[in-house]
């Protein structure tokens, strides 16, 4: 698909061979790839972005394989207008060149937008189902979700990488950013414009960094809501330990009531034996042996529950003794009035020893 300076549209089918040879080209130089890459070859700047792959010229923008769903309604309905004049551009007033790069670019970042626009919604949702404190249990449809999502997530951080990538590798050499401006060296008008005070060079510059610092902001955006992803299993994870060590411990304490309660039943199975003694012709054996029963299980259960509480309960901070706490001067007082208890002890054995 072939678009003029006028937004005129024009579908052809050429062999590779053909069309390598009419644009003045090499085999490599249109060969599919999905990673991003912007070079320039014999006054010809090769875009590649995945899917989308762009010859561009002083005078036309060249898609190539352009039957691609994602692509149908820019192409037919944004990208001629674009070109043409007619849409949100600022490099209007600049040459051709200029406005396909911003075109494909603007195009590009949009997709990464609206990538970015249906996951964070969807994983906020997520997260919040799945952090809720009151939930015994994961739903695990909800993990499901969260999984495809941070996938989904992992494959923009790469793309918007690679596209800051391919941008700050062509900010760093001059050069290549001289090489995009393609009319500044075909048209000696436009050359001696450039001299006069209008550097395409400079122009093309502040163009990559603007769409620079959009993919910087995607990709602050994609890694809060890598951090926010992380700090939510946290949380899960700390919720489901907590119920878990509550379930343990009500274990431990039911542990603890059956073996009171099988530790005083032994009185009870020795009174069931077929042995004959006083006290089974006394009435109040019963609820005596009963009584003492049930009586010794809870004891025991109580001050098992309080070795448990004591055990488990974290230790207090040893305190810090008030004489580390005291000042210099203070030791200097306190040495002064040794000195002064001595002083007093030696005039009286003194005094003593004349007496």
């Amino acid at each position: 698909m072939k678009f003029d300076k006028e937004g005129n549209i024009t579908s052809f089918e050429r062999k590779k061979t053909e069309l390598y040879q009419e644009l003045g080209l090499q085999a490599r130089d249109l060969r599919f790839q999905h990673l991003m890459s912007i070079a320039t070859r014999n006054n010809r700047i090769i875009i590649r972005m995945e899917f989308l792959k762009a010859v561009v010229t002083p005078e036309f923008l060249l898609i190539l394989d352009y039957r691609n769903l994602n692509m149908e309604h820019w192409l037919f309905q944004e990208l001629a207008s674009q070109l043409s004049g007619e849409g949100q551009l600022v490099t209007y007033s600049l040459p051709f060149e200029f406005r396909a790069i911003e075109a494909i670019l603007q195009y590009w970042i949009s997709n990464l937008q609206g990538r970015l626009n249906v996951l964070q919604p969807q994983i906020i949702e997520t997260l919040e189902a799945l952090v809720d404190p009151k939930l015994l249990s994961v739903d695990r449809s909800k993990l499901h979700i969260l999984l495809q999502n941070g996938k989904s997530l992992s494959e923009l951080e790469t793309d918007l990488k690679v596209f800051k990538e391919t941008i700050l590798k062509i900010l760093d050499e001059e050069e290549l950013i001289e090489e995009l401006c393609l009319t500044k060296w075909t048209d000696p008008q436009v050359f001696e414009e450039s001299m006069s005070g209008i550097d395409h060079a400079e122009e093309m510059e502040l163009l990559l960094e603007n769409y620079y610092r959009q993919a910087e902001d995607l990709a602050n955006e994609a890694r809060e809501l890598r951090v926010l992803i992380d700090d939510s299993e946290s949380v899960i994870f700390i919720n489901l330990d907590s119920h878990r060590n509550v379930m343990m411990r009500l274990n431990l304490q039911l542990t603890m009531g059956t073996f009171s309660l099988s530790l005083f039943g032994l009185i009870g199975v020795a009174f069931g034996m077929n042995l004959e003694s006083s006290f089974e012709e006394d009435h109040r054996a019963f609820w005596l042996v009963t009584g003492i029963m049930f009586l010794g299980s809870g004891l025991i259960w109580r001050r098992l529950l309080s070795f448990l509480g004591r055990h488990l309960e974290p230790s207090l901070p040893p305190q810090v003794p008030t004489l580390l706490k005291k000042t210099h001067p203070t030791a200097g007082k306190i040495e002064v009035k040794n000195d002064f208890k001595t002083e007093a002890f030696m005039s009286s054995r003194s005094t003593l020893t004349n007496r």
